[in-house]
This record gives C-alpha cells, sequence and structure tokens, in this order.
C-alpha cells in the first residue's frame, strides 16, 4: 500500500463517528484487521507514524517565570516601583538612608509572592485524565497473544478484556462473556453497564447506551471479551474531553475584575493629582522647590495606593476558606470564595448530590397488596405504609416475595461502629440495586444470613444482559414432595411471561407453600399497567416469581426450568432524594438562585427526583441529550430559559448548557463527578466536584469540592461567599475612605504654606498596620440577616457600586476636613510655643490612625448604629482596635520607634485634642445612618 493509498485510509478510520451503527464484521472490514491474527508489525508501524502514540497531548501553558514576572506589571505595584526609585535618588541625593524606599520595595515584593503563590498552581486536569488510561495491554498482533505498552496501540489492534482491566483505547467489541463495564468516569451513572458485541445502535444514541463499544478510560467490571480499537490519543472520547478542557478559556474572576478595576481608577487618580500639585508648585513657587514639591507628589501617590489591601483580601478569602471547610465545602482556587456568592444558577448533578446515591425501595405491590416503604439510606429501619396501618409486612404472601428479594441476591448488608459519630453505619458491599432489596427485607427483620442457614443456595442460573433475569435455587425449609424452591427476579414483562399462576393471601392464612391460584390474561394486563405506572413515576422496577422443584435443574436448562413460575409482586426502587435538600432547594428560591438539574439518568427518574425536590413541577418539559445535540446554539438559549430539567446528556451537551446560561448573564455554579463532567465545571463560573464519588480529573477542573457530596453545602457555601463579598466591601470602603482623607490632607498641605505633614513610610504605616489590622478584623463580621433572602448582586457590577465610591469620597472629605483643621490649629499652636519641629505633623499623624479605628467600628453595618450591633459579636474587631491603637502609642513614645518613623513626644493634652478630633468622624457617620433613616421613613409613608 502505497503512502497516499495509506493516509485516505486511515483518514477513513479517523473521519468515522459512529461505530456504535456498524456491527462486528463491518468494523473489522473498515479497519483492515484480522480478528483471529491481529496486525502485522508493518500495519503497526505504518499506523503508528499515522496515527502517533495513544496519549493525550497537552498544550502549553503559561511558565512559572512568565506567571512571577506578571505579578509585578499590575498598575499599583508599577506606581510603587517608581516611587521608591524616586524616592530612593531624593534620599541618596541628601545623603540619607533609603528607609521609605526599602520599605514601598519590601511591600512590592510581598505583594507580587502573594500574587505569585495564588497563580502558580498549575491546572491539573489533564494530568488527572492521562493517569486514567492503563500502562500495559493484553492483545493479539502477528497471530501471537502478547502484552504491550498502551500508549503503542492504534486503531485495528485487536485486545483482551478482563476484570479489573483498565481500558486504554476506544474500540468495537468482537466478543463478549458476561461482560459489565463501569463506565462512571464518561457517563457518570455508578452502575456497571452490560456490553454486548451483536447490537447495533441508532446514530444519536447517548454514549451510556452504545453498548457494543468500549471506552478509553473506564474499567471492566467483570466477565471477558475481545474488540478491536476504534480511535486512540485525542481521538477517544477522553481525548474529546482533554480538548474541551484546553479549549476552555478561563475568566477572570467578579472580584479580580473589580480589584483591576479598582487599581486603575486610583492609579489614574493618583497620577491626576500628581501632575495637578506639580505643575500648581511650579507654576507658583518655580523650580527652586522642585525637591519639596517632588516629595508632596510621592507621599499622596503612597497615600492613594492601599498597598495593604492585597494582603487583607487574600486573608480574607483564606478565613472564607476556612469556614467552607467547616461547611464541608473545599475552596481549591481563593478567589472563589467570593464568586460563590455572585452565583444565580446551581446545574447539578442528580446522582449522590441531589439523592442519597443509594437505591432505596419505594413502593411494593403484590397479588393483595400495594404500599409504599420509608427509610434512610442503607439502614434497615423504616415503616411499611399500608391502608389502616396494617401490618402487611407479615402477610405470607409479602413474606415470600421478601425472602425472593434476600435469596435471589449476591450482595451483603454489613454494618460497623462509627467511634466518631457514634453510631452503626450500614453499608452495600455488591449490586447497590440488590443491596436495596435486602434492606427492604431488613425493615421486616428479615436478614440474609439467617434465611439462608433455613434455606441455602443449592444452584443458580446467573443475570446476563439477554436473558434480563437471575434465578436461584435453595432448600425448602418444609419439603414435603418439593425440597427445593427456585426464586427468580428481574425484567417485569419478561418473568410475568412465565407465569401462569399467581400468590396470594387466604383469610386466617399462615402456611407460605401452595398460596396460588391460575393468573389471568386481564389480571397480567393489571401488573403491566401498574409496572408501566411505577417506571413513570421514575421508580426502577423489578419482577419476582417462584416455584416448587422436585430437583435441581441442569446447567444451561434455564429456557426451560424458568416456566410455569408463580407471579410475587413487583417492587420499585430509586435513589431518593437527600433529606435536607428540598429545603436547600427552597432556600435557593428564596434567595434569587435558580436551580437545575442535569444528569445522564433517564427523563421518567429525572422528572420524578426534580418534582419531589421543587426543581421543577409536574407536567414541565424534560429535555434530553439527543434534543439538545438537534438545537442551534439560538434554541438552546431559549431552552435554557424554561427548562430546569436535562436528561441523558453528554459532556459536550453540559457544556454547551452553561455555556447558554453564560450569554444570557447567568453567573453559574456546576457541579460535577464523572470525568464527563471536567469541560463543563471549567467553563462554568463555579466548577464544584465530589468530594466522595469524584473523579481526579473532575476535582482538578473543578474551583470547590464538596466533602460530603451534598447540594445543601453548595447553598450553605453560597451564603458564606456571599458574607464574604459583602464584609471585603465593607473593609474597601473603610481602607479607601481614610486613603482619600489622607491624600486630601497632603495636597491641602502646600496651599496653607506648610511643609509635607506626613513622610512615606508613616503613609505606609497607616495604611498597612492602622488599616490593616482592622480591616483583616472587619473580615470576620458576622452576616447581616438578610444575607440569603435576596437576591444576588450583580456579577458585573463595579467595586464602586451601590454608593460606595460617594460613601468615599465623602468620608475621604470628612476625614481631611477635620484634620486640616486639627493641622491649621496644631501648627499655630506650635508656632507660639515654640514647639519642635515635627509635633504638629505627630499630631496629624496620630488623628488619622485613631480616627480609623472609630470608623472601623461605624462601618460594622451600613444601617445600624454601633449601639443597636451587639457590640462584642466580632471581638477580633475590638482587639485589632486596641492593638492598632498601643503600636501607634509605641511609635510616639518608644525612642528607637520615634527616631525610626520622626515622630515627636505628645503629652497627654495632645493625645486627648487628637482623640477628640478624630471621634467626629465616627460621629459624622452615625450621624449620617440615622439621616438616610429618617429621609427612607418620610419617603416610605
Amino acid at each position: 500500500m502505497n503512502s497516499k493509498n495509506t493516509s485516505s485510509v486511515f483518514s477513513t478510520f479517523t473521519s468515522t463517528k459512529d461505530w456504535h451503527t456498524l456491527n462486528s464484521q463491518q468494523a473489522i472490514e473498515l479497519l483492515e484487521s484480522d480478528p483471529i491474527a491481529g496486525l502485522n508489525s508493518n500495519e503497526v508501524i505504518q499506523r503508528q507514524k499515522y496515527f502517533g502514540e495513544n496519549e493525550l497531548k497537552q498544550a502549553d501553558g503559561r511558565g512559572k517565570l512568565t506567571i512571577l514576572w506578571d505579578q509585578f506589571t499590575n498598575i499599583m505595584l508599577v506606581m510603587l516601583i517608581a516611587i521608591a526609585i524616586i524616592s530612593a535618588i531624593l534620599d541618596l541625593r541628601k545623603g540619607d538612608f533609603p528607609k521609605d524606599s526599602i520599605a514601598i520595595f519590601t511591600i512590592v515584593v510581598l505583594n507580587g509572592i502573594l500574587g505569585y503563590v495564588q497563580e502558580s498552581r498549575a491546572e491539573q486536569a489533564l494530568a488527572a485524565l492521562k493517569r486514567l488510561s492503563s500502562s500495559s495491554v493484553k492483545m493479539m498482533r502477528d497471530g501471537i497473544t502478547q502484552e504491550v505498552d498502551a500508549k503503542e496501540l492504534v486503531p485495528g489492534d485487536i485486545v483482551f478484556l478482563e476484570a479489573g482491566v483498565q481500558i486504554a483505547a476506544d474500540g468495537h467489541l468482537l466478543e463478549t462473556q458476561n461482560l459489565q463495564i463501569n463506565e462512571s468516569t464518561l457517563t457518570g451513572e455508578a452502575t456497571a453497564v452490560n456490553k454486548n458485541a451483536d447490537p447495533i445502535f441508532p446514530e444519536d444514541a447517548p454514549l451510556g447506551d452504545r453498548l457494543n463499544l468500549i471506552f478509553k478510560g473506564t474499567e471492566v467490571f467483570q466477565g471477558r471479551g475481545k474488540a478491536i480499537v476504534t480511535k486512540t490519543g485525542m481521538d477517544t472520547e477522553i481525548g474529546k474531553i482533554a480538548k474541551m478542557l484546553q479549549g476552555v478559556e478561563t475568566e477572570p474572576t467578579p472580584l479580580q475584575k473589580r480589584m483591576t478595576q479598582l487599581g486603575n481608577v486610583l492609579v489614574s487618580g493618583s497620577l491626576a493629582l500628581v501632575f495637578l500639585i506639580t505643575v500648581g508648585g511650579l507654576l507658583t513657587s518655580g523650580w527652586q522647590i522642585f525637591e519639596e514639591i517632588l516629595e508632596t507628589s510621592l507621599s499622596m501617590a503612597v497615600a492613594v495606593v492601599p498597598e495593604g489591601l492585597p494582603a487583607v483580601v487574600t486573608v480574607t478569602l483564606a478565613i472564607g476558606t476556612q469556614k467552607m471547610i467547616r461547611r464541608q465545602a473545599l475552596i481549591r482556587k481563593l478567589p472563589a470564595v467570593e464568586t460563590l456568592g455572585s452565583v444565580t444558577t446551581i446545574c447539578s448533578d442528580k446522582t449522590g448530590t441531589l439523592t442519597q446515591n443509594k437505591m432505596i425501595v419505594q413502593e411494593v405491590q403484590t397479588n393483595s397488596f400495594n404500599f409504599g416503604v420509608t427509610g434512610i439510606g442503607y439502614q434497615p429501619s423504616g415503616e411499611f405504609q399500608a391502608p389502616d396501618n396494617h401490618q402487611v409486612e407479615k402477610e405470607p404472601e409479602v413474606q415470600k416475595l421478601l425472602q425472593a428479594c434476600v435469596l435471589c441476591n449476591d450482595a451483603l448488608l454489613q454494618y460497623s461502629q462509627d467511634k466518631a459519630k457514634k453510631a452503626v453505619e450500614w453499608s452495600i458491599l455488591g449490586d447497590p440495586t440488590e443491596g436495596a432489596l435486602l434492606v427492604l427485607a431488613g425493615k421486616a427483620g428479615i436478614f440474609k444470613a439467617e434465611l439462608e442457614e433455613q434455606m441455602p443456595r443449592k444452584s443458580e442460573f446467573a443475570f446476563s444482559a439477554e436473558r434480563k433475569r437471575m434465578s436461584v435455587i435453595v432448600a425448602n425449609p418444609e419439603p414435603g414432595e418439593f425440597p427445593y424452591v427456585m426464586f427468580t427476579k428481574g425484567s417485569p414483562e419478561l418473568i410475568l411471561e412465565r407465569c401462569d399462576r399467581i400468590a396470594w393471601t387466604k383469610p386466617n392464612q399462615q402456611q407460605i407453600n401452595d398460596n396460588s391460584e391460575p393468573i389471568t390474561e386481564p389480571k397480567k394486563q393489571q401488573i403491566l399497567e401498574s409496572n408501566a405506572h411505577l417506571a413513570s413515576t421514575g421508580l426502577r422496577v423489578l419482577g419476582f416469581a417462584y416455584k416448587f422443584l422436585s430437583e435441581i435443574p441442569a446447567v444451561n436448562t434455564e429456557e426451560e426450568s424458568e416456566q410455569g413460575l408463580t407471579w410475587l409482586g413487583l417492587v420499585g426502587m430509586l435513589d431518593a432524594p437527600r433529606e435536607e435538600v428540598k429545603q436547600a432547594v427552597q432556600n435557593c428560591r428564596q434567595s434569587g438562585i435558580r436551580p437545575i438539574m442535569i444528569t445522564g439518568d433517564h427523563p421518567l427518574t429525572a422528572m420524578a427526583i426534580a418534582s419531589k425536590l421543587g426543581i421543577a413541577h409536574a407536567g414541565e418539559p424534560v429535555v434530553s441529550g439527543q434534543e439538545i445535540a438537534r438545537m442551534s446554539p439560538e434554541e438552546l438559549e431559549e431552552s435554557v430559559r424554561q427548562v430546569n430539567v436535562y436528561a441523558r446528556v453528554a459532556p459536550e451537551h453540559k457544556l454547551r448548557i452553561v455555556q447558554a446560561l453564560q450569554k444570557q448573564g447567568q453567573f453559574v455554579a456546576m457541579t460535577g463527578d464523572g470525568v464527563n463532567d471536567a469541560p463543563a465545571l471549567k467553563q462554568s463560573n463555579i466548577g464544584i466536584a465530589m468530594g466522595i464519588t469524584g473523579t481526579d480529573v473532575s476535582k482538578e477542573a473543578s474551583d470547590m469540592v464538596l466533602l460530603d457530596d451534598n447540594f445543601a453545602t453548595i447553598v450553605a457555601a453560597i451564603k458564606e461567599g456571599r458574607v464574604v463579598y459583602d464584609n471585603i466591601r465593607r473593609f474597601i470602603k473603610y481602607i479607601l475612605g481614610s486613603n482619600i482623607g489622607e491624600v486630601l490632607t497632603i495636597a491641602a498641605a502646600p496651599l496653607l504654606g506648610l511643609n509635607v505633614p506626613l513622610s512615606p513610610l508613616q503613609i505606609l504605616w497607616m495604611n498597612l498596620v492602622t488599616d490593616g489590622l482592622p480591616a483583616l478584623a472587619l473580615a470576620v463580621e458576622p452576616a447581616e440577616s438578610n444575607v440569603m433572602n435576596r437576591p444576588a448582586y450583580d456579577h458585573q457590577e463595579s467595586i464602586f457600586a451601590r454608593g460606595l465610591g460617594i460613601y468615599m469620597v465623602r468620608i475621604g472629605i470628612i476625614f481631611a476636613v477635620i484634620t486640616i483643621a486639627l493641622m491649621a490649629w496644631s501648627y499655630n499652636y506650635d508656632r507660639v510655643t515654640g514647639a519642635e519641629p515635627n509635633h504638629w505633623k505627630t499630631m496629624v499623624f496620630t488623628t488619622l490612625c485613631l480616627a480609623q479605628m472609630g470608623h472601623a467600628l461605624a462601618v460594622r453595618s451600613d444601617t445600624k448604629l454601633i449601639a443597636e450591633i451587639n457590640f462584642f459579636s466580632n471581638p477580633y474587631l475590638l482587639g485589632a482596635i486596641a492593638l492598632t491603637t498601643v503600636l501607634q502609642m509605641l511609635l510616639i513614645y518608644v525612642a528607637p520607634l520615634r527616631n525610626f518613623f520622626g515622630t515627636s513626644v505628645l503629652s497627654l493634652t495632645d493625645i486627648l485634642i487628637c482623640l477628640g478630633f478624630s471621634m467626629l468622624v465616627f460621629v459624622w457617620v452615625e450621624m449620617e445612618k440615622l439621616y438616610y433613616r429618617y429621609f427612607s421613613a418620610r419617603r416610605s409613608r
């Protein structure tokens, strides 16, 4: 085969997408392989050259040095670097030690390191995807069974499958023997899938319904098989997910956008002020005082930049992560703490998040009795809800059904003592569906170990996907004519057609042997209608029957033996909703958050759960993955406005749903646990992975991990996110209000004929310590009572929205007016008394610092007076105010610190004067609250 023909044939392999529509023979012919001998070595070499290695390729990302460099391109840090350089030049010209410059450079470096640590964690989702691949594969080449490195696989290779094998490439099955594969990494559904090489499926069959295919990254649960490789590397289904992951662009979070906006505004304002002061000074006084003008300008620039703000924001987010851990939410990326507060839509998976991820029997129907069953999880305690509180579980007819549930079963119900919780923990070993049957019987006091002692298993006809049923033969405890009993369970339709009798309960009946009557066609039709009704409510329904035997049937005689059965009844089960989720959904709606269910499960099951939880109401539309695939982007955008339940969805469908919601301006949180969820998790504004059932891939693609896999935890985390955002706004207005006051005070000094009252080092002290410590304490301010009784704030709103910008300017002016008044008085007083030159400057410095303490108390609430708040509800703030005040006094009264910061000793009278002036800020803010309260009351009349 020449190279041109080779490329043409191989391109046919890659262009074929619908392998599930072909039978095994067609797949072999298309791939030009030999099902007996496999490919020969020459063919393998040619195909390896064309297809490359069977591994996932990683796109280039930002390197560590690039991330570090980017930290110092932040506009505020660039301005601080420029200030530090100019300040150092001025100090060195005077022969002074450049302590201001060193302090500024230290702040720049610390802020840069802080940003680097936050961003430097590389995205590990693709690395986790790679770990899903097997390292070696058992296969056939050159007519020889051999084991090769998985990355050497090519389309056309023949591979062997057995229990425990991790599948290394996508393929089409050629042979199966009771083959079951766990595809939860791809489909999100935990139950192993029965595979079959023979059937073909329609082109639009969902991934989970393509039973003739195998997929890279999934695992063989049981059985054996042989398959031909159809796709390798990035062409596999997991490869497509890797491409989607790499194609998702990471958007800055709302907080990051707001901090960027804040930096731009502050730097622009600072440069504008510096320009005005410099030009004004030069025009009025000329070049002879240029250095003084420059020092004033530098002090103003340092005063504008809130050097401590990045650290305060980071610590606030870190505190938020600790609070969320206590609520079972692990935050992987710090900005996600605040981002949670902006969520308007939660797209949640069903299994394990909205539900318990435990199959629980809900309904039982026998010939004589229909009743519900209650209970939580796998705990064998609950009630049988029969009419008139009838103890239906004691009826012989029901007892026989419960025996069938226990004996025709390979699972185990077991318990362990949880010392931490001081409680018994029940669990299932084996298939969850069979486990639900054991729990049902346990609620009636029937347990497997005891029953199997009385009725030991003698033989069985195993379950298979083709038969859709299983039977066990056990010893009859009351043998008589029939020493054995066969119990059968499986698809209700298939079992019912093999029944000619039906069990029933006679009045005052005590025995459970031989209590049946012939089953009529109308009765069979009634049972089928009941089965259809239970299935329509989302229940998974099993049928049960039994038959007395005089001898153990021979092997491979299931077709003859499973005839003439006696019908016992129907059992309907469901992965039941978590009890706390219904209230969480209600809280969501109350908070203006819309919950949406996106699941790979059946539409009927999805709607049954959604209606129970209040996510949707009966009769509302459910959209399937097949319907989404046929929708245009515009049609999907219209659909997501109304539809709250999506079922049978594929990975690309989840991604499209999230994108459609985001185009409408929604701020989307997306939950997921499987590999298939990773692209949507990364695309969403907040990706939430499952801590218990989640794969490494989903966790690495997420912003947050639910340690308890519980939807209610998301709602609790959103509340914490809202509190964090409220507190960030609270300390921003606290910090910047004083910064503006500092700038205006410095700007006013030359206009009054005074020197600069504050050195850059003193300004740094105020911005880092006097502002920083109380700001950190404000970060833990308790939530206001209405935090979850209102919609989320617009994630696109400015940091200055809702009056914050006006407040900062207004309070900054008040700060300045009060401080300038003190500055003018103290300067003139010092001239009269002959005090040392730095005395009046120290009073200005101290007044500004003390004023911030009163301001910190006042900003605890926007509407309530300090007297109306529990004064001790935030003890950290009281501690921060006390500590900051003590530190400020040390700068005045401890000689080394006094010399370093350039302050003077103040008398008690001086301190009281400073305190009196500083208290005016607190009084002003409290008076504002009364003013707005008064006018709000007048407007509401």
